[in-house]
């Protein structure tokens, strides 16, 4: 590929483009695992060569399940991108989080069931860490410039993905109350988890929309009131990736980009070359 991203920008519910974009260019990609949701528009943005892909297809048309994760990844990361904002719907399980809010998580709790969530397998065996999931210094920068737009910002709090693509029952939602968690969702696992394994960073923007069904004063979570908070919020969400592009400095000193290095344990002559070939793109510098 010719072209170096300085990040990415995978849209969720409501956000299916990216305004402000100068000199775009479209790139509908093959991968190893697939084709992406979409093809990937690239523009600049103050400056900044920027990716943007919309998680479920032009016309929001694939569920949350059938959403090819390793696909988009793998794609964005031959295109030379290093770091991923996902810009997420999500349902509060906090008083304090409320609808319209924006929260920067620090914690998945991953409660899906039949994804792909690795890249590894058919041979080759890689152990990433994952204890923390979202990179610390890109949810930093996240944090910061969602303030400067305006937005009323939280930082912190676990984020549980549910398989989807329906709303959780009452005993679901007061379950997972119990157990600490703060939000809910379907799409961030394991999108984070392979970011990690691409040696990629990733934070999360998460735009509340609803209290899910447990909050006693408010109506359940529906299709509608999802949309209208997040056209609200479209706006901020743009003006906040204005502002990550305007301060945006590619270099990195966190240890996503080295999680390969000690995850790798298939001794390198027992790795079929069909496996090789495959995740060169994740893995070659390793095996070289």
């Amino acid at each position: 590929m010719t072209e170096t991203v300085s990040f990415a920008v995978i849209g969720g519910s409501g956000l299916y483009g990216m305004g402000g974009l100068k000199d775009t260019k479209e790139y509908d990609l093959d991968t190893p695992f697939g084709k992406p949701s979409a093809p990937i528009v690239v523009g600049t943005l103050e400056g900044q060569r920027v990716a943007f892909l919309a998680r479920h297809g032009l016309g929001h048309h694939i569920t949350p399940s059938e959403v090819n994760y390793r696909a988009n990844i793998h794609a964005l990361k031959s295109l030379g991108t290093k770091q991923i904002i996902s810009v997420s719907a999500c349902g509060s399980l906090r008083d304090d989080y409320a609808p319209g809010h924006i929260v920067i998580p620090d914690q998945i709790f991953d409660n899906t069931k039949g994804r792909e969530r690795t890249f590894f397998g058919e041979g080759l065996v890689a152990h990433v860490s994952i204890a923390d999931p979202f990179c610390k210094t890109l949810s930093d920068q996240l944090e910061s410039v969602t303030r400067e737009a305006g937005a009323t910002t939280h930082r912190g709090g676990t984020f549980i993905t549910i398989e989807g693509p329906r709303f959780s029952t009452k005993a679901e939602s007061t379950t997972y109350r119990s157990w600490g968690m703060s939000l809910i969702g379907m799409t961030t696992s394991p999108e984070a988890f392979l970011a990690r394994e691409a040696e990629m960073c990733y934070a999360v923007m998460a735009h509340i929309t609803d209290y899910d069904v447990w909050h006693v004063s408010a109506a359940p979570v529906t299709v509608e009131m999802v949309i209208q908070t997040l056209n609200k919020n479209t706006e901020i969400a743009q003006e906040a990736i204005r502002l990550l592009a305007r301060d945006f400095t590619p270099e990195r000193d966190c240890a996503c980009q080295h999680a390969l290095a000690d995850a790798l344990i298939t001794r390198p002559d027992r790795i079929p070359p069909a496996t090789r070939q495959k995740l060169d793109l994740l893995v070659g510098k390793y095996l070289k």
